[in-house]
Parts: structure tokens; sequence; C-alpha cells
């Protein structure tokens, strides 16, 4: 069970670092275009192409989301998805949202990040009792009853 949760830790951190670099790579192909009056467009197909090559982060964040859906998947084989989902989507969040404020300047108020606190108490009471049967699954077997 344990590789099934190091595949999803795996998973969401590929996933926040996709969001990440293609923040990266869109600001810097902005700060390209600015002034200019131009855009990536511009140049047609050939050009946009170009322009892209130009910023790997963009592209490593291209490839960082396809290996996550790799390492997601298999983590699936496992885990339940109604815990591996929240898991993943809220921790990447919580990651993302740290970064982006240390990284690129963007504030959260007080009150945001008390909801980001409260969405991960939230996320670690879904995950905690994750595997456990629910009470109305602990109920006898109909045979047993009959006899």
């Amino acid at each position: 069970m344990m590789k099934y949760i190091v595949a999803l830790v795996i998973a969401l951190c590929l996933n926040a670092a996709a969001n990440l670099l293609i923040k990266f790579g869109m600001r810097a192909i902005d700060l390209e275009f600015a002034g200019t009056g131009q855009s990536p467009l511009s140049g047609g197909l050939w050009g946009l192409i170009q322009v892209l090559l130009r910023h790997w982060p963009l592209l490593l964040g291209l490839g960082c989301f396809a290996l996550n859906v790799v390492f997601y998947s298999f983590a699936l084989q496992k885990l339940p998805v109604s815990v591996a989902y929240p898991v993943m989507v809220t921790t990447g969040f919580a990651i993302i949202v740290t970064v982006a404020s240390l990284m690129l300047g963007e504030r959260l108020t007080s009150i945001q990040w008390v909801g980001v606190g409260a969405i991960l108490i939230g996320v670690t009471l879904v995950a905690k009792d994750a595997g456990q049967k629910p009470l109305a699954e602990k109920t006898v077997p109909i045979k047993q009853l009959e006899r």
C-alpha cells in the first residue's frame, strides 16, 4: 500500500510543479512580447512553436502534467478515488498558493490563509479513515441472520 501512497505524493508534487512552471513560462512569454504590439500568435503556428520552444519552463510544466497522470493512475489502482483526488488537489493547492506567495508576489489575505488551513483540515479528516469500512458496511450478512 505504501508504494501507492508514495505515487500519490509524487503525483501531487508533479501537478503543483506543472502549474507553477506553466505560470513561470507564460510570465516570461508575456515579458517577451510586452510593448511590441505582437502576440505569440503573430508569427502563425510556426512562430508559436518557436516561442514555446524558447520557454522551457512551459514545456517542462507540460511534461510534469504528463508524468502526474502516470503516477496518479498508478496510485488509483489501490487507493480510493474519494480520498486520493481530494488529497492530491488540496495539497497541491496549498503548495501552489505558498509558492505563488513567495515567488510570484501573489498575496492572500489572512481570511484566505484560514480558508487554506480549513481545506487542509477537511482533507485530513477525509483521508484519516481511508480504507476503513463505514458503519453501514459492518452489518451482519443476511445469510448469518437466517440461521
